[in-house]
């Protein structure tokens, strides 16, 4: 009895660590988030006019993220009950988001990502290969410095 009540109380305070040190990341996403505003980021290839464009380089971001072993837990009971996996959902999310923001770091002094692509990757464990351990997200795109207006 007494391994049961050690265990659960691993699994929770595991599991709320775990929310705690991905709020603080959501946090950090948000701020980088809103500091890069001023550097649109688009799917589009379309670009301005060739004679406003200065320089053209291709930028990247790449990141991975892997689930804590306690959500992993949860994951695999919601999966036997079926229904909305959200910490692979969140998972997923934070590694985009933090791709993006690495490829716009990249492309500072820009005016524009064009043409931006995001591509993923499952990272498996190492002892089950039937589950996720980590997901890789990698952006990139066409970084444009204009010419400036006289």
């Amino acid at each position: 009895m007494l391994d049961l009540v050690i265990f659960l109380t691993l699994v929770t305070v595991g599991y709320f660590a775990g929310r705690a040190a991905e709020h603080q990341h959501y946090k950090s996403i948000l701020l980088r988030e809103k500091a890069s505003l001023h550097l649109p980021t688009v799917t589009s290839e379309m670009l301005p006019e060739a004679d406003r464009i200065e320089k053209t380089f291709l930028v990247s971001g790449s990141c991975v993220i892997s689930i804590d072993y306690f959500k992993r837990i949860l994951a695999g009971l919601r999966n036997i009950i079926g229904g909305r996996m959200t910490a692979y959902e969140t998972l997923i999310d934070r590694a985009r988001r933090e791709a993006i923001l690495r490829m716009k770091q990249e492309a500072l002094g820009s005016h524009i990502i064009v043409n931006m692509r995001v591509e993923t990757a499952s990272v498996f464990s190492s002892t089950e290969r039937s589950s996720i351990g980590s997901i890789e997200v990698f952006a990139y795109g066409t970084a444009v410095r204009l010419k400036r207006v006289s």
